[in-house]
């Protein structure tokens, strides 16, 4: 070993200090020699093995000639016949793993060890070998693994087990004929035999559903005795009542009873694993619930950290979803608030704050209190984020629960512990109207003194949204002038803007806020001399109180329907020329991405004739092809294009699919075909539209593709009229119909004579959804004022049972075609309701919003209330007609 540094009177006592402190690679290889003496001194010999293992760990690299010189000499070890080295001898080797042509000096000597005498040898050999061998040695030492996987001795067989579930990765043909032996394995009075035989036999068998169930079914029967296997077990139990539903009949869940009966098993960490699979059941009531709250409402209690952590935990999760089932656990969580781990004591806290009632929101503050100045900023954002839910609970306590978080706000802090704080205020303010003006002015009191600048600019932005709507907007001028006054260009410059909304929204204000403007002028920074330069003229520079434009209001502070994305493409990729630039040109698709053509198994093509990749969005790709043939260049702008959908299966002999393009009147199908037949050269290639099912729509026009050869992708068009602006909806049915000559081989060169032919292709269909473009919104609730009640429709449906409630609103979101918008399209795990925000554009260009709330019962029917705001009275109706038929 490295020579231990001396300890100096006056240094810390409590450094720690490292045995390998200093040691090199160089010297360690020449102390490596060792290996060759002709006595060997297996004390010597460890400690420099330990030293190349340190080296190994510390991501140190041999090269090629050193990991083999290292090799060769360990192997000279096995002559000894000391235990301990040999065991850091097959840890050596393992840690080396040696080529496939130096494997085979080794291996003599671990087969022997593998049928040593010695059990500790037989293990460790058994490891080394499934470690370094590959397919063709691991069928000669077969025999002896399934041996050892029964061996008497439970060393012997783990390790073979665990070697199993290490070669099932990369030899599974090989372990799956091992299942007997491991089946038997099971049976074992071994507790990690046990572990390891029913990890090995779940994963041989996890493809197989069905064998996974009879697996769960033989062994709940009480033939597991390794508390370690009994987790496993329950983990495994659970993945089989997931999978399986609820018995219609009875209403019983398959395997609860064997879950609830883990609940009185000896081992704490059974009891624990039961409780909380019983917790994460889908749909779980609070019947179930309740045995596996009681005992976790023990492990409260408990004298051991860990077990109080995991109770609390989980409890904490059960609280977001069965808030009353958790209430009688309250006193015990108050005894935790004290607890000396902090993180036991967070999770407490979180959880009373979920289960908590109205009337003890005081007494919990005062608790809190005491408690925040001793935990670190990612236990305290915790807290702040389950106050705010408190407060959006108990909408009354807002004034408690304000004040609260205003007085941690001005507490020392890092950056995202105070964004979390402010994040809260800011819902509470716009979800609470009553706490607004107390809550806008602890934000301006915060900016006074704040460090980070990206709040400052978030706070002074959402000032400027909400200030001007209050009863004195005055009063939150100083504050933000303040701003411009003392802090640096950034916040100076958003500053001005709010500053300019003030203006823009409170005309009486308007000659007092030029006055500042006009300060700002001969700001050191141009940004903010622009601003400043901009707000006045646009508003009206001489400063008399008068109402602001409606359009100078929505072209400075309205919302930016682009995506950022796509307007930076654009402005990269503009001229300067006489024309100025027309951010209507920008394209409004939220995936700013270049056609790609996608190929599955062999080379097949989905959006075939599209240019290389480059920063061109897919419409504008897409409207330049079409604009370029005659037949469809009088249709007008193109509104939307789909994503390519698949009309073949793989691997057919033809590959075809297709993009729907829409305009206002009319609507053109685009077939991607390719020729996957080398010996076939295809000619006049198009496909017949049938449709019967879509009477709206009238064929109009038709491209056929004069040559298809083999794996050269084409296209063909077919062109339909439909009543203008009317998102009419039908079925098509196609055929592929071409002109086939056989192609020689070895010329390359077609017959001259061919033979008629035709391929049926899958339907394909225009669905509400194609009329719709997906457009986000950067501010959905500043769009949804903006856009107005006056026609806004609201209605309420039913959409029938459904497997979960995620299920429901994917459907209505796949439905509709729009953006979700703010993350609203994830639902939380055993969510009973959901709010949902989606966005878009309509055909027409029409803005869209939709606010969905969903509901569930107990039979999983799900209710669904449905709110439209659009630019016309008709799009409203509309979406509601697609939602209703």
């Amino acid at each position: 070993m490295a020579q231990f540094v001396k300890k100096d009177d006056d240094r810390d006592e409590e450094a720690e200090y490292s045995p390998f402190l200093g040691i090199e690679k160089g010297a360690v290889l020449q102390e490596a020699r060792v290996f060759n003496d002709p006595q060997l001194d297996s004390r010597r010999c460890s400690q420099v093995i330990t030293k190349l293992l340190y080296l190994l760990n510390q991501g140190e690299t041999f090269t090629k000639v050193e990991a083999t010189e290292v090799f060769f000499a360990v192997t000279k070890l096995f002559q000894s016949k000391d235990i301990g080295l040999r065991r850091m001898v097959y840890l050596m080797i393992k840690e080396l793993s040696p080529s496939s042509d130096e494997v085979i000096i080794v291996t003599s000597s671990l087969m022997k060890d593998m049928n040593s005498k010695t059990d500790v040898y037989r293990a460790n050999a058994i490891r080394v070998l499934c470690r370094i061998t590959d397919g063709t040695l691991l069928t000669q030492i077969e025999r002896y693994l399934k041996q050892a996987i029964v061996d008497k001795n439970p060393v012997v067989a783990s390790a073979a087990l665990v070697s199993g579930i290490h070669l099932l990765q990369t030899n599974p043909e090989i372990v799956k004929r091992w299942s007997n032996e491991v089946q038997e394995a099971v049976q074992s009075r071994a507790a990690l035999v046990q572990f390891h035989a029913l990890a090995l036999l779940h994963q041989i068998r996890q493809n197989d559903r069905l064998a996974v169930s009879k697996l769960v079914t033989s062994l709940t029967r009480g033939t597991v005795r390794s508390p370690l296997a009994q987790c496993l077990l329950i983990r495994y139990t659970s993945q089989v009542i997931r999978e399986s539903s609820m018995n219609n009949q009875s209403g019983e869940r398959p395997f609860y009873d064997f879950l609830e009966g883990c609940l009185r098993h000896k081992a704490e960490m059974v009891i624990f694993e039961a409780a909380r699979a019983i917790t994460e059941l889908n749909g779980v009531t609070s019947r179930e619930l309740t045995p596996a709250i009681t005992v976790l409402q023990l492990f409260l209690s408990s004298s051991k950290p860990v077990l109080r952590f995991a109770a609390v935990r989980t409890l904490n999760k059960v609280a977001m979803t069965h808030p009353m089932a958790v209430t009688n656990c309250n006193i015990d969580m108050e005894s935790l608030i004290s607890d000396q781990n902090r993180s036991i004591a967070t999770l407490a806290i979180t959880t009373l704050l979920k289960t908590g009632n109205e009337s003890g929101v005081d007494r919990l503050m005062k608790q809190i209190t005491n408690f925040m100045s001793d935990i670190a900023d990612e236990f305290k954002i915790v807290v702040v984020d389950a106050i705010r839910s408190l407060c959006l609970k108990f909408p009354l306590k807002y004034r408690t629960l304000m004040n609260f978080l205003s007085n941690i706000l001005r507490e020392e802090g890092g950056f995202e512990y105070k964004k979390a704080i402010v994040d809260s205020i800011v819902i509470l303010i716009r979800d609470i109207p009553d706490a607004k003006e107390s809550g806008l002015l602890h934000l301006c009191e915060f900016i006074e003194d704040c460090e980070f600048t990206y709040l400052s600019t978030q706070i002074l932005h959402f000032l400027g949204v909400e200030g001007p709507k209050t009863s004195d907007p005055s009063k939150y001028i100083r504050y933000i002038y303040n701003r411009v006054i003392l802090e640096n260009a950034t916040v100076r410059a958003s500053a001005v803007s709010t500053l300019a909304k003030f203006g823009a929204m409170v005309d009486s204000l308007k000659p007092r806020i030029f006055v500042l403007l006009r300060r700002c002028l001969y700001d050191n920074d141009d940004e903010v001399r622009d601003r400043a330069t901009l707000y006045l003229n646009t508003l009206g520079g001489d400063g008399s109180v008068v109402e602001t434009d409606k359009e100078v209001k929505e072209f400075l502070f309205g919302s930016l329907d682009i995506p950022l994305v796509n307007l930076e493409t654009s402005l990269k990729n503009y001229e300067p020329s006489e024309e100025g630039f027309d951010i209507s040109s920008v394209p409004r698709e939220v995936k700013s991405q270049p056609l790609a053509e996608k190929k599955s198994a062999g080379k097949k093509p989905t959006a075939l004739g599209a240019p290389a990749a480059g920063p061109t969005s897919t419409v504008d790709t897409y409207e330049k092809l079409l604009s370029s043939i005659p037949e469809f260049s009088t249709f007008g702008q193109l509104f939307k294009s789909s994503a390519p959908v698949e009309l073949t299966e793989a691997e057919t002999e033809y590959a075809v699919n297709v993009v729907k393009h829409i305009f206002d009147k009319h609507v053109v199908f685009q077939y991607n075909c390719t020729n996957t037949i080398p010996e076939q050269l295809l000619e006049n290639v198009a496909v017949v539209v049938d449709a019967s099912e879509a009477e709206e729509f009238a064929e109009v026009a038709t491209k056929p593709l004069k040559a298809l050869p083999y794996d050269t992708p084409g296209q063909t068009y077919v062109a339909f009229e439909k009543p203008d602006g009317v998102p009419a909806v039908g079925r098509f049915s196609n055929v592929l119909k071409f002109l086939v000559k056989e192609v020689d081989p070895s010329t390359g060169e077609a017959e001259e004579d061919g033979v008629e032919d035709e391929y049926q292709l899958e339907d394909s269909e225009i669905v509400a959804a194609d009329y719709m473009l997906k457009v986000g919104v950067s501010n959905f609730r500043n769009a949804w004022e903006s856009l107005g009640p006056d026609f806004e429709r609201v209605d309420e449906y039913g959409l029938g049972p459904r497997e979960s409630l995620s299920d429901a609103v994917s459907a209505v979101i796949t439905l509709l075609g729009m953006q979700p918008c703010e993350g609203t399209e994830v639902v939380a795990a055993n969510s009973r309701s959901h709010s949902c925000l989606l966005s878009g554009v309509y055909i027409g260009n029409v803005k869209v919003l939709v606010r969905l709330s969903f509901g569930v019962d107990s039979s999983k029917e799900v209710a669904m209330k449905l709110a439209v705001r659009s630019e016309d009275e008709s799009v409203s109706d509309a979406i509601h007609d697609i939602v209703a038929n």
